[in-house]
């Protein structure tokens, strides 16, 4: 008894710190591409413009146009990808569904060959396979998981996607255009603040993965810079050539 007590701390503790983060969700990837692609694409649509010589007008409007449009896009764009994604692995659940229905000891046997292919002895695979086929509903969601990849129950989001999408490509957007928007006159301004943005987006995105914050930082930063210095020197020769 003294052992077992002196191991359940041991197991909550790592019960308590083994958690992992939401890898499957359909916030992050929207969010996280959102806010990049409102940054580097609005920067670069206004510093093309600006490349041109135009009026400080013309690019206010440029940028408050690419935001509302590129915001819009985004949305419905991973709405539309979400949505017909979750269609398609309703579809394959469906037919996993009726294959149970049907054929209910040949999926059991398959199910059994494969834990036997991880390892598992074949009398024990059997049996374990047999248990778990007893729940209809229960062998769905393990065969979901085993034969196509997925959980039935943590399916993403369109809503979620498209909501998140459509926020942060506007708040990404937004930041080359603030500048302008509290009476700035110049140029540099907006691209400072969006290189800022740029850097401090991939540092946050750091957070959710394995690289440093300055790399991912750094990253965004040189492309996002890129971008802007590819865009506005084509401005400045179009400018010129009209």
């Amino acid at each position: 008894m003294s052992i077992i007590e002196a191991q359940a701390p041991l197991h909550e503790a790592h019960r308590d710190n083994h958690t992992h983060r939401d890898v499957n969700g359909g916030w992050l990837r929207p969010a996280v591409f959102g806010a990049m692609d409102g940054l580097v694409s609005n920067l670069a649509l206004m510093t093309g413009v600006a490349g041109g010589a135009v009026s400080q007008q013309a690019i206010v409007i440029t940028g408050l146009a690419g935001l509302a449009a590129g915001a819009f896009s985004m949305a419905a764009g991973e709405y539309t990808s979400v949505a017909s994604q979750r269609e398609l692995v309703q579809a394959e659940l469906d037919v996993e569904r009726r294959q149970l229905r049907k054929h209910p000891i040949d999926e059991m046997e398959e199910l059994a060959a494969l834990y036997v292919s991880r390892g598992v002895e074949p009398a024990l695979a059997r049996e374990v396979a047999m248990q778990l086929s007893r729940d209809p509903e229960q062998a769905l969601e393990i065969h979901a998981r085993e034969e196509l990849g997925i959980d039935p129950d943590d399916l993403p989001s369109p809503t979620v996607a498209a909501v998140s999408s459509f926020a942060a490509f506007a708040l990404g957007a937004l930041l080359p255009v603030l500048p302008y928007l509290l009476g700035a006159t110049a140029l540099w301004p907006a691209v400072l603040l969006a290189l800022v943005g740029l850097f401090a987006c991939g540092a946050l995105v750091a957070r959710v993965t394995a690289r440093s914050w300055w790399f991912s930082g750094l990253r965004q930063l040189v492309l996002g810079g890129a971008a802007a210095a590819v865009t506005y020197g084509l401005g400045m020769l179009f400018g010129a050539a009209i």
